[in-house]
């Protein structure tokens, strides 16, 4: 081989070792291999009181998020109650109090050991489908956080430090915390920190990522896929691809309660499922009076909550279904959370004036929550579903009858769920499936 070419590879060759070194040294672990947490001390009572907590948050952000009528929704309430709940670890007080009030949060000694197993259960792996989490602390590398803030982060949730410098290369630690979610995300979740929201008062951004991709145990055949209508209103009607299936394989876990249908629709593993909540509208045959009946309820008309949901499940039975009509959908979605938290009841945190309390972090009343910035995607299609979230808190520094047909052809609410213990990972509205 010529001897120019050869010295031009060797280099080229360093250039990528020392590039891949770079973002290794700056990355806190490989975004495909988080670390596990110190789950010691979790208990099956326990982690079901943390999966309660998340799953109340849920609804309770859903009541805010729900004030816009005509927008799709999507979030991912486990990743926001985890990077809350790292930044709960420094928070101190009236700061501490109201962020518990929001998150539900138990004591420390149910939360942490159980918050860990949680998220040691997400990333067992399973061959079936893909489903992985991980959280990171990115600090400014000459700040003095707390070690013991630092140490319990990490023993307790997985979040290992990186250390960036704000202050002198505000644009080049943005880039850096956008990559790593990236691709943890499989490049799901791009630019979750815009432009201009750090600076060189900067010192500490929490992450959390989760990332989803699972196979229906039973596939809706794309042959089958048609447009059809989809009623957005009773006068807003839009063509969108709605998949069906024939169903002659299996019984479903379904009920007809009150005011709507609820569908569970599982996802191959047998771990993971998609809760689908449609509500009743079009004539359907009523078995006990033998008489054609009329409903025409919305979302408005479904109560949403922990007690309802878990009523609702309460009725579900395995029943067959003759026909099940789904759209397919995919849209992403961007919030940034100060109102929202402030609403439900922890502004305190965000004063940056001295009156947030995050001296657990550094051992002064310095820091502040700046932002909290949540972004997700969801795609569901006739093979599956493929989800992904990640959740940025950045923090300053201041001075009737069974029915056999479930068509959702009208807005519904969707649930992405772990099976075992119900812990929702996902939720979502679909208002208009051709909005992206």
């Amino acid at each position: 081989m010529n001897k120019k070419v050869l010295t031009v590879l060797i280099t080229i060759l360093m250039i990528a070792v020392v590039t891949a070194t770079v973002v290794l040294f700056l990355y806190p672990y490989s975004p495909d291999n988080p670390p596990q947490a110190n789950d010691t001390g979790s208990t099956q009572q326990g982690i079901q009181e943390v999966v309660n907590a998340n799953n109340q948050f849920t609804f309770d952000l859903y009541s805010e998020l729900n004030q816009d009528k005509e927008s799709n929704i999507f979030y991912s309430p486990y990743s926001i109650s985890a990077a809350l709940a790292m930044t709960y670890e420094g928070a101190k007080g009236q700061t501490a109090d109201e962020m518990k009030s929001v998150f539900h949060f138990p004591n420390d000694n149910i939360l942490r050991p159980n918050f860990a197993a949680i998220y040691n259960t997400i990333n067992e792996g399973n061959n079936a489908y893909e489903l992985k989490t991980g959280n990171a602390l990115w600090v400014q590398h000459d700040y003095p956080f707390l070690e013991d803030y630092t140490n319990r982060v990490e023993k307790y949730y997985g979040g290992k430090i990186a250390n960036l410098d704000f202050v002198k290369e505000t644009e080049k630690s943005r880039q850096t915390i956008n990559s790593f979610i990236e691709e943890q995300t499989n490049n799901k979740i791009q630019d979750l920190i815009p432009k201009g929201v750090l600076n060189a008062m900067t010192r500490l951004v929490l992450t959390n990522a989760i990332y989803f991709k699972g196979t229906w145990e039973w596939e809706f055949d794309k042959s089958d896929t048609r447009d059809q209508n989809f009623k957005v209103t009773p006068t807003n009607i839009v063509k969108t691809p709605m998949m069906y299936m024939k169903n002659e394989k299996t019984e479903f876990n379904y009920a007809d309660v009150e005011n709507l249908q609820i569908l569970e629709l599982p996802y191959k593993g047998e771990e993971i499922s998609m809760l689908v909540l449609l509500p009743k509208q079009g004539e359907d045959y009523d078995y006990e009076t033998g008489e054609m009946v009329t409903a025409e309820y919305t979302l408005e008309d479904i109560e949403l909550s922990l007690e309802k949901l878990n009523e609702y499940k309460n009725q579900m039975q395995e029943t067959k279904l003759e026909v099940i009509y789904l759209p397919k959908f995919e849209f992403d979605s961007k919030y940034f959370m100060k109102e929202t938290l402030s609403s439900l009841g922890m502004p305190t945190a965000f004063k940056d004036d001295g009156g947030a309390d995050f001296s657990g972090m550094d051992g002064t009343r310095n820091l502040f929550i700046d932002k909290v910035i949540h972004q997700a995607y969801i795609k569901v299609d006739e093979k599956g579903t493929e989800a992904a979230a990640a959740t940025a808190v950045v923090m300053g520094f201041t001075s009737a009858g069974p029915r056999t047909v479930f068509r959702a052809d009208h807005p519904f609410i969707f649930i992405i769920q772990e099976k075992g213990t119900g812990n929702i990972l996902f939720l979502g509205r679909v208002v208009d499936p051709t909005k992206q």
